[in-house]
Order: C-alpha cells, then sequence, then structure tokens
C-alpha cells in the first residue's frame, strides 16, 4: 500500500507521527491571535495560577474547563433532539465556575480583535455576557431549557444542524460516502497493535451497548468494525491517542454505518476546587463532567480503556456542529456574547440549588463600577489575558517561522 504524502514527505506510520503532529499543532496556533487562543489552555492557566485571589470563587460545580467559542455548538442526544450546549469536556473538572466566564470572555474579545472591531466592543461584549449568564443562572426550572434570544448566526446554525443526515456526516468527515476511512492529511495508517487493540474493543458488550441505543437502533442488532484510522483532529489535542472507527450497525438492507470518535483522556490543566472528589480515571472525569454540564452529549458517552491508555468514546452525530467565528459585526459580537454566556449559565446552574444560585449571583453583582456593567475582575482579567496571548502569538509565530525556514 502506498502511504499518503503530507508536506512532501511519505505519511507517517505510528512510530513516526509526534514530530509531524507537533508541526501541525505550531501551524495551526499560527494561523490567528484566536486559534492560539483555542490551543494555548495551559497557558491561560497558569496566568490563573498567578491571579490567585484577584478572581471571585463561585460554588464548587463540573465546568467546561476549556470554555471557548469553539467548544460550544448544536450536539443531538441519543434520540437526535439537538440543543445548544458545550461541545468538548476534555479539562472538565470540579472547579470555580468563574474561570469559566474569563475563558469565554478572552475567547470572544479575541474574536472581536480579529474581526478589528474597536475596542469599547471588547466592553460590551463583557457587559452583554455577564448579563446573559447571571439572567439564565436565574432560571429557576430544575431542567431550564433555552428560552433567550437567539442571534441569527445561531438559528441558520441550529436549522443547519437539524436537516443534516449521514450523507452530511461522511461527507464532511470523511470526504466520501463510501463504507470506509480514506488515508489522507486526517487520517493515518494504524499499527497491527492498534487494529487489534480497536477491534476487540467495538466487540466489547459496552461499546456495543452505546453504539444500539442511540438513534432508535434495535438493541439485539450486531456491530461490525468496517474501518480504522488514526485521526489528526483538534489542536490541544493533537499527539493524544485519537482514533476514527467505522462501525456498521444492523445487518442486511436494514443495516446503517455510524462513525466513532476514540480519544485519550488526560490529566485537565484546569485547577481543581479544594477537597473536590473527582474520579481518579480522566475518561470517566470527561463523561462524568458532560453527563453533568451537556447531557445530549454525555448520554451519548463511554468511558473505557485501549492499549492501556483511559479513552472516551462516542458517536458523531451529523447534527454536532461547532460555532465558527470569522469576522463579526459589533452587533453581532455583543448578541452572540449574551447568548453563549446563557447556554453556560444553564450548564453551570442546573447543577445548583437555589441558595447556591443566589449566593453566586449576589458575589457577581459585586466588583462593578458607574462606567461598567461588567464586574471589575472579570474586564481586568480579560485585557491582561489578550495582551499576554497577542504577546505570546507573535512570539509563537517566529519562533514557528524560524524553525519551519530552517
Amino acid at each position: 500500500m502506498t502511504l499518503p504524502t503530507l508536506n512532501g514527505a511519505s505519511c507517517f506510520r505510528p512510530r513516526d507521527r509526534q514530530s509531524e503532529l507537533s508541526q501541525t499543532r505550531n501551524l495551526k496556533m499560527a494561523r490567528s491571535a484566536h486559534a492560539y487562543v483555542r490551543g494555548s489552555t495551559v497557558k491561560f492557566y497558569e496566568w490563573l495560577e498567578d491571579r490567585a485571589g484577584k478572581v471571585p470563587t463561585g460554588p464548587p460545580i463540573w465546568i467546561c474547563g476549556d470554555c471557548h467559542v469553539g467548544n460550544l455548538g448544536p450536539l443531538a442526544d441519543a434520540k437526535g433532539r439537538v440543543a445548544i450546549q458545550i461541545r468538548d469536556l476534555d479539562q472538565t473538572v470540579i472547579g470555580n465556575p468563574a474561570h469559566d466566564l474569563v475563558r469565554l470572555g478572552l475567547s470572544l474579545a479575541s474574536a472581536a480583535r480579529g474581526s478589528d472591531l474597536p475596542g469599547v466592543t471588547t466592553a460590551r461584549i463583557l457587559e452583554e455576557l455577564m448579563g446573559g449568564y447571571e439572567a439564565a443562572l436565574g432560571e429557576t426550572s430544575k431542567s431550564p431549557k433555552d428560552r433567550s434570544h437567539r442571534p441569527k448566526a445561531i438559528q441558520l446554525l441550529l436549522a443547519q444542524s437539524v436537516r443534516r443526515r449521514w450523507r452530511n456526516l461522511a461527507a464532511e468527515r470523511l470526504e466520501t460516502v463510501r463504507p470506509a476511512i480514506p488515508l489522507n492529511r486526517r487520517f493515518w495508517p494504524l499499527s497491527s497493535k492498534e487494529r487489534y487493540a480497536l477491534i476487540r474493543m467495538v466487540k466489547s458488550d459496552p461499546v456495543r451497548e452505546l453504539v444500539v441505543s442511540l438513534n432508535s437502533r434495535d438493541a439485539g442488532e450486531p456491530v461490525e468494525l468496517l474501518d480504522a484510522a488514526y485521526w489528526v483532529k483538534g489542536c490541544s489535542s493533537l499527539g493524544r491517542l485519537r482514533y476514527a472507527a467505522l462501525l456498521r450497525v444492523g445487518t442486511g438492507k436494514g443495516s446503517g454505518l455510524c462513525l466513532i470518535d476514540i480519544k485519550e483522556g488526560v490529566a485537565a490543566a484546569a485547577p481543581r476546587a479544594a477537597r473536590a472528589r473527582m474520579p481518579r480515571d480522566n475518561a470517566v472525569r470527561v463523561v462524568t463532567g458532560a453527563q453533568a454540564l451537556s447531557p445530549n452529549l454525555g448520554q451519548r458517552m463511554l468511558a473505557a480503556r485501549l492499549l492501556d491508555k483511559a479513552v472516551i468514546i462516542r458517536e458523531l452525530m451529523p447534527q454536532d456542529l461547532k460555532i465558527e467565528v470569522d469576522r463579526l459585526t459589533q452587533q453581532e459580537a455583543t448578541t452572540m456574547a449574551r447568548y453563549l454566556a446563557g447556554v453556560v449559565g444553564r450548564a453551570h446552574g442546573r447543577q445548583m440549588d437555589a441558595a447556591k444560585r443566589q449566593q453566586w449571583l449576589s458575589l457577581l453583582a459585586k466588583s462593578r463600577t458607574s462606567s461598567l456593567d461588567a464586574p471589575s475582575w472579570l474586564w481586568s482579567s480579560v485585557v491582561e489575558l489578550i495582551a499576554l496571548h497577542e504577546s505570546a502569538y507573535l512570539d509563537h509565530c517566529r519562533r514557528y517561522a524560524l524553525a519551519d525556514a530552517a
């Protein structure tokens, strides 16, 4: 078999992956300051550690831990019903909910800077972020629904999401509707050891039960692995175990295809609350956090072991989409901030009783000034982080360009 080529060289057997993955990650992070923010979670938490005590401490709950714009979007539940929720929980921990607010504020402010919006837009973004978060947090229903105004971009994304079917997912993720995973820049060959481990895993009862539980499938249907590959995907996750597995569910004319994402669970960089009790297994931690923060996603995930590593397994649904931010107007930036903060507020609020919600709301109301409706700690945090990340981004680009030229 001829291996696909990347950057003019033969593509990579398992032993050659790490150097190429590191180069790919550097390239992705160099594309824009906003992309750099998405890929620099560890730097964000190093900054938080230095500012210990300057950000208010809310009730310890499951937080996203990496709450940037790209980690929110439409997600289908086990029956295909769609809602905007948090879609990536690799960094989830029981921690301080304020950390999600700062991270989301930084992401939105970086997107505004990338759209050449005036500095005052950042102030308005943070005001709307706090307004949307507090409104959602104050909802009293045990299962609060999304009652906030949806920006036009979100309405269009949801309309696109609910229309999507398997052929859309296959064309987008695999670039083919054939029952195979093509080897290319995104999908790399497996070692024999990896392939045998995936075959055994797919045959296991927990994985089969997860797959047949989705999309109203028959509990007795067989599940077969058709193809699998190493998946070059994401940014912060590059370098971990990551596989795509194409499965056939059922037999004959009634059979169907599904695409499984298998990702290594690693230790979270996000700081946990003091004395927080969380699962020691990183895959179980991610699944538990997803069940608390994003019910649509949590019910579709499974923690398992593969090649003696903790992995998270989930079936990718056609309805799952990412919120992509390229160019924003001031109106789009502020309405998006309010809406997405509401999504996070509902995810946080469903974990708190009425007393804890009110206590957290009261704490958030402090430290406001007459000229800025957002708390001063949020404003100063985001301003500091923008400066820190822009400097680090330019240095990253310089170092990457020099290394590439060499």
